[in-house]
């Protein structure tokens, strides 16, 4: 089938959805997600991020969708045509979207393990408002223990329910999940159970804000200070591709490889995750490979020798004119 993607076609097998015939083409024009996943059997169309204006239903049917539609679960038709960054309708939608998110959101981004890695972050930077309307209270939960290796902060969940498919779909067991209703719904165990099966830590990794951390990282460091090095070891009950986080010499991090969209390409267990923490216990393949748009790039770690400032690099130069250029066209 062949789609338009603000204006750029590209063709797709049947079934595929706006979505992932955006990532086919890839750059800017791909429509944020916070709780799609696409390696989870019926994630997405909860937090509205991915929103797009259909101009034309198909070559059959011409007629617009009356709506904006929820990319990810949207399926493309032949000679569709979408508009995503160049519709002011979605863009003033999606701010709306974000300013929803953040309403309950703490600002936690000086203390949080996620910062620098986090979805949210990147999406108020580009979409969202300099201040808050909101004038109410925001919401508060009670804290509670979900086990030695997985911290949860309620006040910063968006409700995406990644975790809750993770559990559901790689975990023998699943002790976590949605209870109650409304403005009172959360992530919770049922009389307070630990989260503790083997993979249990990748609800870490699939968690696009803080509201999941690793106790093992807690309070650490921050992530663009450390060092992202792709490892492998011989695991029984996973397939043991990890990225390692080093701060100096020391292992301070591990975590599943994570793709251009944030994310995993396979998941890991605990063992790996929280058990194997020395160089000794892996064999390192070299530097992860991070987009220079990312935080995490800034400190240089691929190199042997920090990049100069950007009046003399061209490197950097030519990222600043893609930056400006992005700008402009938003």
């Amino acid at each position: 089938m062949k789609v338009t993607i603000d204006g750029i076609p590209v063709e797709v097998e049947p079934g595929t959805s706006i979505l992932n015939a955006a990532r086919q083409i890839g750059g800017d024009i791909v429509p944020p997600a916070m709780c799609y996943y696409s390696k989870l059997e019926g994630s997405g169309g909860k937090c509205r991020t991915c929103l797009v204006q259909v101009t034309k239903g198909s070559d059959k049917d011409p007629r617009p969708m009356p709506k904006l539609v929820a990319s990810c679960r949207t399926g493309v038709m032949d000679g569709m045509e979408v508009k995503n960054i160049t519709s002011p309708e979605v863009i003033e939608a999606r701010k709306g979207v974000v300013e929803m998110l953040l309403i309950n959101h703490p600002l936690d981004c000086p203390v949080c393990d996620q910062a620098g890695e986090c979805h949210l972050q990147d999406l108020g930077y580009e979409h969202g408002a300099a201040k808050t309307r909101y004038e109410f209270d925001r919401r508060t939960f009670e804290k509670i223990d979900i086990g030695d290796k997985i911290q949860l902060h309620m006040t910063r969940c968006i409700l995406c329910y990644r975790c809750v498919f993770t559990a559901d779909q790689i975990t023998n067991t699943r002790l976590h999940g949605i209870l109650n209703r409304g403005d009172h719904s959360e992530i919770s165990t049922y009389i307070q159970k630990a989260v503790d099966n083997d993979f249990s830590g990748n609800v870490i990794d699939v968690c696009p804000v803080g509201a999941l951390t690793d106790k093992t990282f807690r309070f650490k460091n921050r992530v663009w200070f450390t060092k992202p090095v792709d490892a492998h070891r011989d695991c029984d009950k996973c397939c043991g591709k990890v990225t390692l986080w080093y701060k100096g010499e020391d292992v301070i991090r591990v975590t599943g490889r994570k793709d251009v969209y944030g994310e995993v390409e396979e998941f890991i267990c605990n063992t790996c995750r929280f058990d194997k923490k020395k160089t000794a216990d892996w064999v390192i393949e070299g530097p992860r490979n991070i987009s220079h748009k990312s935080v995490i790039s800034s400190n240089h770690y691929n190199t042997l020798k920090p990049l100069p400032v950007v009046k003399t690099n061209p490197v950097l130069l030519e990222a600043n004119k893609e930056q400006f250029e992005r700008e402009t066209r938003l």
